[in-house]
């Protein structure tokens, strides 16, 4: 009769946050807050006890993901502001020429995501596509999607950006692994949607480049761009140093000298590399470039509008996983799904594909499916198994893009085409996107 009550709490409590985002256009955050307080409520909590719950959630998750999610945006906007993406994207296809440019996009998305947000990245470099389009006369899908592809893989599964350190923080993954097997799992799955699949719908439906104005051209770009090469340095700065410090303290690479090992530790830290990543943008992208500290203030300013959002939403994830955690819902489930014998990682999955397809932001939903999924590993101690558990819930939640997510009428409009062929190509590629990102992990995870 308990574990009855707990389950019904548990659906009504997701049905109400659907509900709540789909019907009543309700921000996430606020929606997330409400069912976290309905399930206490009809789980039996006492209402201090939920209050409690609330702010010992929300206090959990925030000291991290705060802190790494402000300080990627931060360094994310210089390298936006100071030409940073364009210069990686021009880069590429000079050295892949034009008859490889469909690859050169996919990196130039891959490598442009890590510090800048998925909408931020395409539309700076959604020039690039038009004018290889109009080069070419091929059709603009063969270069959008790759570019796509490249910059939806790494915005899902690669820290620093703010959806798989979120799903990285609830769960008490490893931000280093997450990174590792992310990276593993997210290029080829981007070759998989964004090259071959743009390659196959390129000759399939061909779209023309939409007009664009000189302005257009010259978002992100200074009157003296940066040096490619330390773009490049400054962006694996911060991904290096953590990496580092996983396999230090994984054992993978044995050190034996403290001073050096505890060196590695703080330097490698999320926060550290971040900050120091901070420090170099803001001289060498930043003051060496010819902005004023003024400028640095206000770019760095203005980054915090959205980190701010996703910061909130986050925090509200934490308050509905700590709501699972203390009604003892979490564990019920995770008794039913041992007792029927269904894999955690395919559970994560199903959630995060669920809940993306219903409500449409992949946000919301990694950091729903990450809450539910959270009570569910209390027994995993391996690190690398965390890993592959983040980012089989970044995959579902990369699931079909379609009408209810913002991402598809950003890629509709922005390419100029019509809601059929969006679904032929962006929907499509996401789905894609989505099964082989998890099949890969699922495979790594059973073999490692």
């Amino acid at each position: 009769m308990i574990e009855y009550k707990l389950l019904q709490a548990v659906v009504i409590g997701v049905l109400i946050l659907l509900f709540l985002i789909i019907k009543l256009k309700l921000h996430a955050f606020a929606s997330l807050l409400i069912s976290s307080i309905a399930v206490g409520v009809i789980a039996g909590m006492e209402p201090l006890a939920i209050m409690d719950t609330i702010k010992e959630g929300m206090a959990n998750t925030l000291g991290f993901v705060a802190t790494v999610v402000g300080l990627g945006a931060m360094f994310g906007a210089i390298l936006e502001q100071s030409g940073g993406a364009n210069i990686i994207a021009s880069f590429l296809l000079k050295k892949f020429g034009i008859s490889r440019a469909p690859a050169a996009m996919a990196i130039a998305g891959f490598i442009v995501a890590i510090p800048v947000f998925f909408e931020v990245a395409l539309i700076l470099l959604a020039p690039i596509i038009f004018t290889l389009q109009r080069q070419t006369k091929k059709s603009l899908l063969l270069f959008a999607l790759p570019l796509l592809a490249g910059l939806a893989v790494t915005h899902a599964f690669i820290p620093p950006t703010p959806g798989p350190i979120a799903v990285a923080d609830i769960i008490g993954a490893d931000l280093g692994w997450v990174i590792l097997i992310g990276a593993i799992v997210g290029f080829p799955t981007a070759i998989l949607g964004g090259l071959v699949y743009g390659k196959f719908i390129g000759n399939k439906i061909f779209i023309e480049a939409p007009y664009t104005t000189p302005e257009e051209q010259k978002i992100g770009i200074t009157n003296k761009p940066p040096n490619v090469n330390m773009v490049l340095t400054i962006i694996a700065i911060p991904i290096v140093l953590i990496l580092l410090s996983t396999f230090t303290n994984s054992g993978l690479i044995n050190i034996s000298n403290s001073v050096i090992k505890k060196t590695i530790n703080l330097l490698g830290h999320p926060f550290s590399a971040l900050i120091l990543a901070n420090v170099i943008a803001w001289y060498l992208l930043g003051i060496k470039l010819g902005f004023s500290k003024d400028q640095l203030l206000n770019i760095t300013a203005k980054s915090m509008g959205p980190a701010g959002m996703i910061i909130l939403i986050t925090g509200a994830g934490g308050v509905f996983k700590q709501i699972l955690v203390n009604t003892g819902a979490g564990e019920m489930i995770a008794k039913s799904l041992a007792d029927v014998g269904f894999p955690v990682l395919l559970f994560s999955f199903f959630v995060a594909v669920l809940i993306r397809v219903i409500q449409g932001s992949a946000t919301v939903a990694m950091i729903t499916a990450a809450g539910l999924v959270s009570p569910l590993i209390n027994n995993i101690n391996d690190s690398f198994e965390l890993a592959c558990i983040v980012i089989s819930i970044a995959a579902g939640a990369t699931f079909m893009s379609h009408v209810n997510d913002s991402g598809f009428w950003l890629v509709n409009q922005l390419l100029g085409i019509n809601e059929k062929q969006t679904f032929k190509s962006w929907t499509i590629m996401t789905g894609i996107l989505s099964l082989s990102g998890f099949l890969l992990a699922w495979l790594i995870n059973s073999l490692f």
